[in-house]
């Protein structure tokens, strides 16, 4: 695997993961809009806390993905 393979691998990882750490912590605007009901955007996001649980949690399975991929252990080879 090239370095390109695996910057892409490393991205399509990186992307997933964001996805399923951004819900985590968010809380609903206590007060709702008085017209319509909406809550909206959440009161503290934490992107900067969340961004970089993401590139940690990226990295072990990007890790853990190259050494399955490198190793003989299981061949991506067609025989």
């Amino acid at each position: 695997m090239n370095g390109f393979t695996s910057f892409v691998l490393y991205t399509l990882i990186w992307w997933t993961v964001l996805f399923a750490v951004l819900p985590f912590g968010t809380r609903p605007v206590a007060d709702a809009d008085a017209a319509t009901g909406w809550r909206g955007a959440p009161e503290r996001p934490l992107i900067g806390r969340k961004l970089l649980a993401t590139t940690v949690i990226s990295a072990v399975l990007w890790g853990a993905a190259m050494l399955v991929i490198r190793s003989d252990w299981w061949s991506f080879r067609v025989s």
